[in-house]
């Protein structure tokens, strides 16, 4: 095995670099992570020496390797997923390739300065929107208040806009689609101005993890995504939805405790459920292949249990969507990456970290809709959890399940499972008594 001091990385004996955190005493290759082995990607194509493919698979041989540098600078769309070379026999990321670096860099600073203009336009717009949306509702709340002095009339509109859950709303979505996006592009810009090829170069075991991952089969996040899909499709014809089977704390004092199991499977309106939706993929294929299946219904049964009791006590205001066991789902990944600290590029652990950050400002502008309680009850009970089940572990091995294990989770899921397939029935029931 040589070292390129320049590069910062290692390089196995088929030309595929490694991270310098991943070496181990012993047979080196035997102790990479599975995304850092030279096998971890599908053999390359044959026919040329030289070439890329797709998202969806499809190979696109190149001539040498000015062509294939030449294919990175023109990919606008990020179509370019992986690549091959004399190198190696098998798929690699483009950043593991020394001979299209140069190419990567002009194409990532192009990709970044288009992509921030278009979140800069984007954050002008919305600011607007927002911007207008305030002063409609400081002059509608201003005319309709009675002559008071200009101090405190300008304090009761301002506390009738803050209790407005529509402001609120727009707020939000400034947040989430206008201006964290923005920030993001804006300091990958900056980042970008001080970048060369050897920088490319280390952060290719991030880029070959995050490849990787979204190549891994995840039936069960499927199977997740299928339950709280098929349960909106009755939402949206039930009248009632929310007190047929949400998680009204009345009905829960009074002694439905199954509106805790129940609750998670429902969402308010489509957004909600996308966002969540977006996040139960992240987060539950992340989760299913790296730690195993078993764990995926177990942390999400107990964080959304959880989460519904912290709710219950702390919050008066029905509660519903699956935020509580995605939240223990993010809590379990930062503990048990924490604990498996070789298995995961530190880089690629600090996106959940960010997670949890975003989450609570979220959840500080819409505290008056949100349920924070329930966020905090589950990720706490995901980290205690991953806390408990899995000791720490200086190996870039991912661990197997124990046969107690896929027990449990099978029972774990048969819960869920139920708990959905109640909602719907409920959903129903809620629908035929309205005809």
């Amino acid at each position: 095995m040589t070292t390129d001091a320049e590069k910062g990385v290692q390089r196995t004996q088929n030309g595929v670099p490694k991270p310098p955190d991943a070496d181990l005493p012993g047979d080196a290759e035997g102790h990479l992570q599975v995304w850092a082995r030279p096998d971890a990607f599908p053999p390359s194509p044959g026919g040329a020496a030289w070439g890329w493919t797709d998202l969806k698979g499809r190979a696109y041989p190149c001539e040498s390797a000015e062509a294939l540098a030449d294919a990175v600078r023109k990919d606008r769309d990020g179509a370019l997923e992986l690549a091959w070379s004399p190198a190696s026999d098998r798929l690699v990321v483009p950043e593991e390739i020394p001979e299209i670096r140069e190419a990567l860099l002009a194409a990532r600073e192009r990709n970044v300065r288009v992509d921030f203009d278009l979140a800069r336009r984007r954050l002008l717009v919305m600011s607007l929107l927002l911007g207008g949306s305030v002063i409609y509702q400081f002059a509608t709340g201003w005319q309709e208040l009675p002559r008071v002095g200009a101090a405190e009339g300008v304090t009761l509109v301002l506390r009738r806009m803050a209790a407005s859950v529509t402001l609120g709303l727009l707020v939000i979505v400034w947040l989430v689609f206008g201006f964290i996006p923005f920030y993001q592009y804006w300091k990958k810009r900056r980042e970008l101005g001080g970048w060369s090829a050897g920088r490319i170069a280390t952060l290719a075991p991030v880029y070959r993890f995050e490849s990787w991952l979204v190549l891994q089969r995840a039936p069960l996040t499927w199977v997740f995504l299928a339950l709280i899909a098929v349960v909106y499709v009755f939402q949206v014809v039930a009248p009632n939805d929310i007190a047929a089977a949400g998680l009204l704390k009345d009905a829960r004092a009074a002694g439905d405790w199954w509106r805790l199991f129940t609750a998670p499977f429902l969402h308010g309106f489509l957004p909600h459920l996308l966002m969540n939706g977006a996040a139960m993929w992240y987060l539950g294929r992340r989760m299913e292949v790296l730690a195993g299946w078993p764990h995926l219904p177990l942390v999400f049964l107990i964080a959304a249990w959880t989460g519904g009791e912290f709710s219950a006590q702390l919050v008066a205001a029905p509660t519903v969507g699956a935020s509580g066991g995605l939240m223990g789902w993010l809590g379990f990944l930062l503990v048990f990456e924490t604990l498996h600290g070789r298995l995961v590029p530190r880089k690629s652990r600090r996106r959940l970290l960010a997670g949890v950050l975003l989450t609570a400002l979220i959840g500080l502008v819409g505290f008056r809709f949100i349920d924070n309680a329930a966020h905090a009850g589950g990720l706490l009970a995901g980290m205690f959890y991953a806390w408990i089940v899995f000791p720490k572990s200086v190996s870039p091995r991912r661990p197997h399940p124990r046969a107690a294990d896929r027990i449990a989770g099978g029972v774990a899921m048969g819960v869920l499972a139920a708990a959905a397939g109640f909602a719907v029935w409920l959903l129903v029931l809620d629908w035929l008594s309205s005809r």
